[in-house]
């Protein structure tokens, strides 16, 4: 009955909604591109051109994920400032020892223990994220975002495991246009990256959604 006589109520449940998903899908499609161009480099034996180019890559995609981020939570609009260069700093170094223990070890334990220490390593800084963007609610330090470290990891985890344990693809007959003969080929790493991107944007809405929260 309350949201019947106050109508303004459900409105703005339901811009927050469209704010949270449009917010989590556009952070997932830059996390899923930049994550998944850095690991086509990287994966193999890389030189070193190649891994500082994808070095570059997965910066810049963690400065842009922090910039959506900041921009959907906070009022700070500056695109090269502290928070956003902190926070994009710690993402990218927790890939990179993602994938150095797992490399380390190797095989089905080595994805096991990267991928809990992962999920940790993702938690902390969404924490110091949300801590870093989020100053007027102080509801925020009491929820750690286990459910959307776990679920990343998870995506990571099942890209990794296509890579290293995968080695089919599906590719369509020639299609002949004109002078052109075109074939669609999808392979394993394809098909790990959409799965990490599907995990990516189910722990953003997660995390969006308990953020664009109102204060009690």
């Amino acid at each position: 009955m309350s949201v019947i006589r106050q109508p303004g109520v459900l409105g703005r449940t339901t811009r927050r909604r469209v704010v949270g998903v449009t917010a989590a899908f556009s952070t997932a499609a830059v996390e899923a591109v930049a994550v998944g161009l850095w690991f086509a480099l990287v994966v193999g034996s890389p030189s070193a051109s190649t891994a500082l180019a994808a070095l570059g890559i997965l910066f810049c995609g963690s400065l842009l994920r922090a910039s959506v981020f900041g921009a959907t939570v906070s009022d700070i609009g500056d695109v090269l400032c502290p928070q956003r260069l902190g926070v994009a700093l710690l993402l990218t170094g927790s890939w990179i020892v993602w994938l150095l223990a797992a490399q380390q070890i190797g095989g089905v334990g080595g994805i096991a223990v990267a991928t809990v220490l992962h999920a940790s390593l993702l938690i902390g800084q969404f924490v110091l994220e949300r801590r870093a963007f989020c100053f007027q609610s102080s509801s925020l330090t009491t929820r750690a975002p286990i459910v959307p470290g776990l679920l990343l990891a998870v995506g990571a985890a099942a890209l990794l495991a296509s890579a290293w344990f995968t080695d089919w693809a599906v590719a369509t007959p020639p299609l002949s246009l004109e002078a052109t003969t075109i074939v669609l080929r999808v392979d394993a790493v394809q098909v790990g990256v959409v799965v990490f991107g599907l995990m990516a944007f189910l722990a953003h809405q997660r995390r969006f959604e308990r953020l664009l929260e109102p204060c009690p």
